[in-house]
């Protein structure tokens, strides 16, 4: 298997991580998408994030990542031992640019009705990112109606297929990441209101920060196994209490004033609809169990405003000013 750069090794770039690490305490979130530049790290440091966290254990040859304790009819069948449990890495599956509705979705397994005479399903690529993470790079130039599809599905956490006579429902929950260059196309603003957290990231400008990220991605590609090792101890910090996050979520308190901070922010910021609000106290909630906290903050609120609001503002032809700098300034206003 292919030896993975380290999370914690990863030089700047702190918007994006924060905002992966949230999403892996609360995938509920609803995924999240990095607008920049490219060759900054992005695919890299999804992946780093996928290699972290614990392995899953799945029922042997389901081609949907089948948990060995999922209720009997969850799943449709397939072939392969249903007695017997393995250990996989959480699975990261790419979706190509020119995948076609099909090879997401899946579809009737021709080889099976040609030759066999067998009318049978051919699980897509959201099966096989079920219980993991689903990247798209450049996803502004993805056709929109599959934007559309997968945006449903990760919302829902089920994938329908109704065709060929086929009648197939599975299980399709996976954090859903896009990157794009926004040069290149920008995304419809419906689109992004459905990701739950957007981040900007930019080439580094700093000398002394350009020069470790040379530094480290050279020691790793001279020694990758050693390089790993030197990192392990900071890589089982952060696995840690991304865990102990997951397990303390339930149990962290919002309070009214909290809800009442960030529907009075939303109103400032005129967002469309209530998902901002959700999408932030979700967020800063899992921000608050991930560092160990019992209750949700304005602090936190203020960490995950721009993520969680700032892809989800009207355009202002009286204020041209960039999305973030508004969402800092409401921040100001309505928190002091």
């Amino acid at each position: 298997m292919k030896t993975v750069f380290p999370f914690a090794a990863i030089v700047g770039q702190e918007a994006m991580k924060q905002a992966l690490l949230v999403s892996a305490v609360d995938p509920s979130i609803g995924g999240v998408l990095v607008l920049g530049d490219r060759g900054t790290g992005k695919s890299t440091t999804v992946r780093a994030l996928a290699a972290l966290l614990p392995k899953i254990e799945m029922v042997k040859g389901c081609p949907y990542n089948r948990p060995p304790d999922s209720p009997s009819g969850l799943y449709p069948p397939f072939k392969g031992d249903a007695e017997a449990v393995v250990k996989r890495p959480i699975p990261v599956v790419d979706l190509p640019l020119g995948a076609t509705e099909d090879r997401v979705v899946g579809a009737l397994d021709l080889e099976a009705a040609l030759v066999r005479g067998e009318k049978s399903f051919e699980p897509g690529l959201l099966a096989a990112a079920n219980r993991g993470f689903l990247y798209i790079d450049e996803v502004n130039l993805l056709e929109d109606h599959l934007v559309d599809l997968l945006l449903d599905v990760a919302a829902s956490g089920e994938n329908s297929v109704e065709r060929e006579g086929l009648s197939v429902r599975h299980p399709a929950r996976f954090v859903l990441i896009g990157s794009g260059n926004p040069e290149e196309g920008e995304l419809r603003p419906q689109l992004l209101d459905r990701f739950g957290l957007a981040v900007d990231i930019t080439t580094p400008t700093e000398l002394a920060e350009r020069v470790e990220v040379i530094r480290r991605r050279d020691d790793f590609d001279r020694d990758p196994a050693g390089f790993r090792r030197r990192w392990a101890r900071r890589e089982g910090a952060i696995r840690k209490k991304i865990l102990s996050g997951r397990d303390r979520l339930d149990d962290v308190e919002v309070s009214t004033a909290v809800l009442e901070d960030a529907a009075r922010l939303c109103l400032a910021l005129e967002t469309d609809g209530l998902r901002g609000e959700l999408t932030l106290i979700r967020g800063a909630r899992a921000l608050a169990a991930f560092h160990g906290r019992d209750a949700v903050t304005t602090d936190d609120l203020r960490t995950m405003s721009g993520p969680a609001l700032g892809h989800r503002l009207r355009r202002n032809p009286l204020d041209e000013s960039r999305a973030l700098v508004r969402v800092e300034r409401a921040v100001e206003e309505v928190f002091g």
